[in-house]
């Protein structure tokens, strides 16, 4: 037989020994404060871009960003894939499971995640896309 070598146990002194160590962390404090400042000037580029790139286009009607137009645009999606309507830019219809099923999916979890934090109108539309796509699915997996 041949020998086994113990490999023990490790301790790491994590206590701070010195003024380099709080100065470190300190430093890491100010990292998160220059990030949220570059997100939050991120995103006021962003608006203003938009603003500008809305502006240059001329009047554009778009709907409003909103958690049941975002439910509609996922639910129209996912139409798409079930090859209940054509795509936009070719008109051609396909039917692909997968992304049908991907998409659904993303809705369900939504649902999950959301529970309880919608407002009852927001609830009963992604109830009621969910049951709609779902039966249509099936429908269509069962072909």
């Amino acid at each position: 037989m041949g020998e086994q070598e113990d490999k023990g146990f490790v301790f790491k002194d994590r206590r701070k020994m010195s003024l380099d160590e709080t100065e470190k962390e300190s430093a890491g404090e100010e990292m998160k404060e220059s990030t949220k400042k570059e997100e939050e000037s991120a995103r006021q580029k962003f608006q203003e871009a938009a603003k500008t790139s809305a502006e240059a286009q001329g009047p554009v009607s778009l709907p409003e960003v909103s958690f049941s137009t975002f439910v509609f645009s996922l639910s129209s999606s996912a139409l798409v894939h079930l090859g209940e309507i054509p795509e936009p830019d070719s008109r051609n219809v396909r039917v692909d499971l997968a992304m049908a099923k991907q998409i659904i999916d993303t809705l369900g979890m939504l649902d999950e995640k959301t529970r309880g934090n919608l407002e009852p109108d927001e609830d009963r539309l992604l109830k009621t896309v969910l049951y709609d796509l779902r039966l249509r699915f099936v429908q269509k997996a069962g072909k």
